[in-house]
C-alpha cells in the first residue's frame, strides 16, 4: 500500500474541504515530501483518482479574484472516510514500511488513545515475530560473520527489528501517560495544517515550485 492515499485522504480531512494546492502545502509543511511519493503531481493524481473511485467528492470552485484559474476542491465522502480509519490502521501495524508508518503516525490522534496503543502493540508482535523468523537460521550471538558478508544484511534486519520495537513501546509509554490529545478527548488537538493565507515556510526559502496549471 502507498502512504498516498493515506496522507492525501488524511489533509483533505483535515480541512473539511480543500483543493490540491492546500493538500500540497500541508503535505511539504510536514516534510513529507521527504520521506514519501508526495511529490505535486501524485499529489493531484491521487485527488483525481480518489475521486473517481468516490472516495472523494469534487466540487468546481469559483476563478479567483486574481484571475487566476478556478480550483477543485475535495471532499472526503461516506466511503473516502472508511478507507481512511482502514489505512491508518493498517499504517500503524505496518513493520517495514516506514513512510506508511510515518504517515499513520502523522493521523493517529483520529483514533481513540486505547485503539491507539492497541494498533501499536499488534506492531510489535509482528516485529518480534519476524525477528524470530530471521533468528531461526541466523543466531546474533555468533556475529554476522558466520555467514559471510551476506550475514551483515541479517544483522542489519535484526538491528532494525530491536530498534523499532523498543521506538514503538517507547511510543506506547508516551501515549499510556496522556501523551497528545486523541480523538474523543477534551481539548484542543494537534491540527498541523496551514490555512490559506499561510505561506508555506519551505516555499518561503524557495525550495519548492509554484502550483501546476
Amino acid at each position: 500500500m502507498s502512504a498516498i492515499r493515506l496522507l492525501v485522504l488524511g489533509a483533505v480531512r483535515r480541512h473539511g474541504r480543500a483543493h490540491g494546492y492546500q493538500v500540497r502545502n500541508d503535505l511539504e509543511f510536514w516534510g513529507a515530501d521527504e520521506w514519501s511519493n508526495t511529490k505535486p503531481g501524485s499529489i493531484y493524481h491521487a485527488l483525481k483518482q480518489m475521486a473517481k473511485q468516490g472516495l472523494l467528492h469534487a466540487y468546481e470552485s469559483a476563478p479567483s479574484t486574481a484571475g487566476g484559474p478556478p480550483r477543485t476542491e475535495y471532499e472526503v465522502t461516506e466511503q473516502g472516510t472508511a478507507e481512511y480509519f482502514s489505512l491508518l490502521r493498517e499504517a500503524l501495524t505496518s513493520r517495514d514500511k516506514m513512510d506508511l508508518l510515518a504517515a499513520g503516525i502523522g493521523f493517529i490522534v483520529d483514533l481513540s488513545r486505547e485503539e491507539a496503543v492497541t494498533l501499536l502493540r499488534r506492531r510489535i508482535k509482528g516485529i518480534e515475530g519476524w525477528r524470530e523468523s530471521v533468528t531461526a537460521y541466523y543466531k546474533p550471538e555468533e556475529g554476522p560473520e558466520q555467514l559471510g558478508h551476506i550475514g551483515e544484511i541479517m544483522h542489519m534486519w535484526v538491528h532494525s527489528a530491536d530498534v523499532g520495537a523498543e521506538w514503538t513501546r517507547g511510543l506506547i509509554e508516551r501515549i499510556e501517560a496522556g501523551a497528545y490529545i486523541f480523538a474523543g478527548e477534551d481539548g484542543d488537538p494537534f491540527e498541523g495544517v496551514l490555512a490559506e493565507e499561510h505561506e508555506n515556510p519551505q516555499e518561503a526559502c524557495g525550495s519548492h515550485g509554484g502550483e501546476p496549471a
